[in-house]
């Protein structure tokens, strides 16, 4: 008895051992590889505790009784490029999501294909996705939910409870560490968390993408299905830092090494700020030196001084706060619409 109870703790020291060196290896990933491709690799050291066949991340907004689930950000680990689309076909029908919807922050897993929906179950079959394990966290900066799901094949073996402790562990982690990527490359902090904001690749496939820029995009592109931009921004994006219409608001974009900072602002009936202005008074309020704006935008500090001394005026504020705050009010402040 003595002798099981030694190699069962042997057992569970080499698992925490491992472990660690899987959460030490995913801070390293954070530190080196940044946004484009962490959850990605991240999941592929994980994958050396847990094996899984194919694996599916994202962003997803809750299904009501009207309106199904829907990724609108989302990567995948050997699986199709067709993989979301086929998936909203069959969403709204979709227990399994809906169990992991409902329950954030816990652990679901299901085996074989027992959905009540023939057509889920056939999805299933033509993936391979015999056994999965999923976990959901709410994402309040963004309105939406982030999930990571892995599968493993019919003729592999269930996961089990051990598995599921080391996944809810490890997402914990990657949440975490993926969170304050998307923060440090925003860079803007607003009462309204950044549910207006994008982060996308210069091929224009996202890495993170709040609620109301989703609302706005498919209310004014009609036929958008999220994960990545449409063909009418995509093209705009190597005009970085630049400003597009987007129905009644104004959607900036502003380089940040490999990607592009997406900013969703509604257009106020007071004072208008030329789109160069805008570009500068946005990067300025993320927290951009005069110096960083003028290499950016290619200008000279002076001319950043310049721009910015002009939108202080024409916006009626007279600090960073204040600035940041009026440039993403629906309306003016009192005192902007008021011209000598």
């Amino acid at each position: 008895m003595l002798g099981g109870d030694e190699s069962g703790a042997r057992t569970s020291m080499g698992t925490l051992k491992a472990f660690n060196l899987c959460v030490l290896q995913l801070a390293r990933l954070a530190r080196e590889r940044g946004g484009s491709h962490f959850i990605a690799d991240g999941l592929q050291v994980f994958r050396q505790l847990v094996p899984f066949v194919s694996a599916w991340w994202g962003e997803m907004s809750v299904s009501d009784a009207s309106i199904p689930p829907k990724s609108w950000m989302h990567g995948r680990i050997d699986l199709p490029e067709s993989f979301a689309s086929e998936w909203h076909k069959v969403a709204s029908s979709d227990s399994f999501s809906h169990d992991t919807l409902t329950q954030p922050g816990e652990v679901v897993r299901a085996s074989e294909y027992t959905d009540p929906c023939e057509e889920v179950n056939e999805f299933a079959r033509r993936h391979d996705l015999y056994h999965l394990m999923c976990i959901t966290f709410e994402l309040p900066e963004s309105g939406l939910m982030f999930f990571v799901c892995l599968y493993r094949g019919m003729h592999a073996p269930a996961f089990n409870d051990s598995e599921a402790d080391l996944f809810s562990a490890f997402c914990d982690h990657l949440l975490q560490l993926w969170r304050f990527q998307v923060k440090d490359m925003i860079r803007f902090d607003t009462d309204n968390g950044v549910t207006d904001f994008g982060v996308a690749r210069m091929d224009g496939s996202l890495l993170y993408v709040g609620a109301r820029l989703c609302a706005a995009i498919q209310r004014e592109l009609p036929g958008w299905n999220g994960s990545v931009l449409p063909a009418e921004v995509i093209a705009q994006l190597q005009k970085a830092p630049c400003v597009i219409r987007l129905g009644r608001s104004a959607l900036t974009l502003c380089p940040n090494a490999e990607h592009v900072i997406l900013s969703l602002e509604v257009q106020s009936r007071g004072a208008v700020l030329a789109p160069r202005e805008r570009t500068v008074a946005l990067l300025f309020a993320a927290g951009h030196s005069y110096k960083e704006i003028a290499k950016i935008l290619v200008l000279s500090p002076a001319t950043v001084r310049t721009y910015l001394r002009n939108c202080y005026l024409q916006l009626g504020v007279k600090s960073k706060v204040e600035l940041g705050s009026a440039l993403r009010s629906p309306t003016p402040p009192a005192d902007a619409t008021r011209r000598d």
